[in-house]
């Protein structure tokens, strides 16, 4: 069977459990009102739809948005395996493989131990993070794993009645979450994933040796540049809920997580491992002494003892076994060890800077840290380090405000003792605008005996432009580079409120210019080092496809490797199965093996300056509309920010604290608003004013030949197509006339006019398949959109009407979420 007979075998399957369950009136009304969207959507009239859904009850406008919701779901389903069929049935290299890398770098005349070099140097580290647009209950995950596990065998009679029930069983179960997740709920909901990742990881590895013996005739003992970091569970900023206690747990499930892991696979190798000859040890006493050791919990050295292990193979002749059947456990132990993935702790900079005026206070340091200039703390902070005294007398309770930013730190000193030093990452410091603010952790975190390695978060336009010069500062600081020693310097560059801030490519070509600057300064400095890319899903805030993103980053600004966090809904898209999470991994390793071998250029001054120009133009145009005072009653009137609110989505709160103003808002609420009302807006707006600056013959041949930009065009082109005029304008009919809609649907159409005019075709003309997926889905998405928007007239013509109609509208929001699948 192909997608086409999944896709209609599972509607078919939906459509009888709504019969059954609801009735053929019911039936009939979802089959009236897929007909109506389309001939609306074909250009015909859409009275009778108006008359219709104006005609429903809430309870039935909620029955209606969950039986469109469900079709996606199980669409969603089927477009998944059709993937995984795919990536199987392909023969020959695949495009943005392995060894097509290490093709294109031998043709660009890198010998075989220059490349194993290059992958000796680098680590791609992915980083799990608490960001979820995942709105779907648990126990709706595990129904629709279900009815994944039996796509393969669609054509078996049986197969078809055990989806059936699963449909059957979803139907009537509720899909909303009564209670926000917690944080123990986000960090299982992330380790769902590891047991798919550690399926990928042997295969991923014989990849590797493969395309080196392919394309370069030897073999090679290269190993998989790739770590696995998490932030759920450590990620402090604007969170109350992580505190040390739950900082505790998530270590503590870390280490339940790998001990499944790595006994599934010990045992494995046990089995397979039979080989004995008289007068020697066999194999399996090693194992066995592993295993016993993993079992019981203790701290072992688990991977100089395999390594020592697959030597003995080899110097024994049983190359085979050790190629084949050690090769999953060695390579599993590898990547995740007994720690399964490095916690990160992030915490504001303004926590971090009033816990240590307190410290400071306590010990009769200094009474007013937070008065003095930037350069009397350097100083003081600097005095403190080079000391060794504690600040805080041995045995005493710490106050409560500083067990709230130490607490964390003291969890993963102990979490190391556990698990080994991998257990803990790095500390990342939010809104960094200061020397200060890196140096403050330093000394907060020796007060438990610990040495953190401190990672600033530049995440404003000001801050990443400020990036450059306080990085210059830090490596200038004798009692920093210390600490730092030999170590690799991290850099973490937000893309979502540089973007909510400035705009789409006013943030892009700020980050562009950030690491190209911080690199030339850490290259001085004589340090190494690495960016972390705080990307979300959406292209408004950095997403997009993981190897064109990596391809567009500056040339000569990956040294050490990178990290990227993976968030939301993409934790489901790229690691639900082993078969999308070797493809994902093995296309993002492409994409960060060929970066890094481009050596830095200089880019001539009539780019940058044309850059300069266009990224002024539109930051100017963006910040003209967001600043405007009649933006954000705008905004809040056109979109279902309000609504979005109440999603028991997420244990993070949708703003920070304070009055709520676009500045507190998060960025995930901030795009998902926009997402819902098909406007994308994060992801275009002031293209058209930075385009206009440099004019279309420029641009055209700034995309023909720079990567960067053409990386940021496609994205754009990917935002825009994922628009519709047609829906947003429903949306604007909630306000009626107002000079804001206008704008932005004129400004969107000269958008696509001019983006279309530089690129040189249609949207997504280079893309056919995705630009085939939107078309077909837009649809099906209709209904529920024009459901949400009869919903939000109705509950905002009426006193409490919010909780009148919550319930469908909060389906109403799932189902757009399934159907555009990059909410956030």
């Amino acid at each position: 069977m192909g997608i086409k007979s999944d896709v209609n075998l599972l509607g078919r399957t939906l459509g009888q459990i709504l019969k059954e369950q609801e009735g053929e009136a019911f039936f009939d009304l979802v089959e009236r009102t897929r007909s109506l969207v389309r001939e609306v959507r074909a250009g015909g009239d859409d009275a009778e739809l108006r008359g219709m859904l104006a005609g429903l009850s809430g309870e039935d406008a909620g029955r209606l948005a969950r039986a469109f919701t469900w079709y996606f779901q199980l669409v969603n389903l089927a477009e998944e395996y059709e993937r995984v069929r795919v990536l199987r049935a392909s023969t020959g290299v695949r495009p943005q493989s392995l060894e097509s890398a290490l093709t294109e770098l031998r043709a660009q005349g890198l010998s075989a131990a220059e490349v194993e070099t290059l992958i000796e140097r680098l680590d791609l580290g992915l980083t799990f993070t608490a960001h979820p647009t995942e709105m779907r209950r648990r126990t709706i995950r595990q129904h629709l794993e279900a009815v994944a596990r039996d796509l393969p065998r669609l054509d078996d009679p049986e197969a078809q009645e055990r989806v059936a029930a699963h449909v059957e069983a979803m139907w009537s179960t509720p899909e909303l979450r009564h209670l926000k997740p917690t944080v123990r709920d986000e960090v299982k909901g992330g380790l769902n994933y590891m047991g798919a990742i550690a399926g990928a990881l042997p295969e991923l590895q014989r990849d590797l040796e493969r395309a080196f013996v392919s394309v370069y005739g030897q073999e090679s003992r290269a190993r998989l540049p790739l770590s696995f970091s998490s932030w759920m569970g450590g990620d402090r900023d604007g969170n109350p809920f992580v505190t040390p206690e739950a900082t505790r747990e998530t270590l503590a499930l870390h280490r339940e997580r790998a001990r499944e892991l790595l006994l599934v696979s010990l045992k494995q190798a046990y089995a397979d491992l039979s080989q004995e000859e008289e007068g020697r040890d066999a194999y399996r006493t090693e194992l066995r002494a592993l295993h016993n050791a993993v079992r019981d919990g203790e701290r072992v050295e688990l991977l100089p003892r395999l390594e020592a292990l697959d030597s003995r193979l080899r110097e024994d002749g049983q190359f085979r076994t050790a190629d084949q059947l050690l090769k999953g456990l060695l390579t599993v132990a590898r990547v995740f060890g007994q720690h399964l993935v490095s916690l990160d702790v992030r915490e504001h900079s303004g926590q971090t800077g009033a816990a240590m005026a307190g410290l400071l206070a306590q010990a009769g340091v200094e009474t007013d840290y937070l008065s003095l200039s930037e350069e009397d703390r350097q100083t003081l902070l600097s005095r403190e380090l080079r000391s060794r005294r504690p600040l805080w007398p041995a045995g005493e309770a710490l106050t409560d405000n500083l067990e709230t930013v130490i607490g964390p730190i003291r969890e993963v000193r102990d979490a190391i003792a556990h698990s080994g030093p991998r257990a803990f990452g790095r500390y990342i410091i939010s809104m960094a605008e200061s020397v200060s603010d890196v140096l403050e952790p330093l000394l907060l975190a020796r007060e438990v005996g610990l040495r953190v390695l401190t990672v600033p978060l530049f995440e404003t336009l000001d801050d990443l432009q400020r990036a450059p010069r306080i990085m210059t500062d830090l490596l200038g600081v004798p009692e920093y580079r210390a600490i730092l020693a030999g170590d690799v310097q991290e850099i973490m560059l937000g893309y979502s409120d540089s973007n909510k801030d400035a705009g789409f490519l006013a943030a892009n070509w700020a980050l562009h210019e950030a690491q190209r600057k911080i690199s030339a300064v850490c290259r001085e400095a004589g340090v190494r080092w690495r960016f972390f890319h705080g990307r979300g899903t959406s292209i408004g805030r950095g997403g997009g496809p993981a190897s064109r993103a990596i391809l567009g980053q500056p040339a000569g600004t990956i040294d050490a490797g990178l990290r990227i966090t993976e968030q939301g809904e993409a934790l489901a898209d790229k690691y639900s199965h082993p078969v999308l999470a070797r493809r994902n991994l093995e296309q993002a390793l492409y994409g960060l093996l060929l970066s890094a071998a481009r050596p830095a250029d200089l880019l001539t001054e009539e780019w940058t300056t044309a850059m300069d120009r266009a990224a002024a133009a539109s930051a100017a145009a963006y910040r003209a509309l967001v600043h405007d005072d009649s933006f954000l009653p705008f905004f809040e009137a056109a979109t279902p920010i309000h609504e979005i609110a109440r999603l028991n989505i997420a244990s993070r709160p949708v703003r920070r604290p304070g009055a709520p103003t676009l500045t507190n808002l998060r960025a995930i609420p901030w795009v998902m608003s926009w997402t819902q009302i098909r406007s994308n807006l994060p992801g275009w707006y002031g293209l058209r004013e930075g385009l206009g600056s440099i004019g279309a013959g420029a641009a055209r041949e700034l995309y023909a030949q720079w990567p960067f930009f053409r990386t940021v065009l496609d994205n754009a082109q990917m935002s825009l197509a994922k628009s519709d005029p047609l829906i947003f304008e429903e949306y604007l009919r909630l306000l009626g006339p107002h000079p804001l809609a206008e704008h932005l649907q004129t400004a969107f159409r000269e958008t696509v006019e001019l983006v279309e005019a530089v690129v040189g075709a249609e949207l997504l003309a280079n893309e056919p398949r995705l630009r085939e997926s939107i078309s077909l889905r837009n649809p099906y998405i209709d209904p529920i959109h024009r459901i949400q928007v009869e919903l939000l007239r109705r509950a905002r013509a009426e006193d409490g009407g919010l909780d009148t109609f919550e319930r469908p509208l909060m389906l109403s929001l799932q189902g757009i979420a399934a159907g555009v699948r990059n909410t956030g």
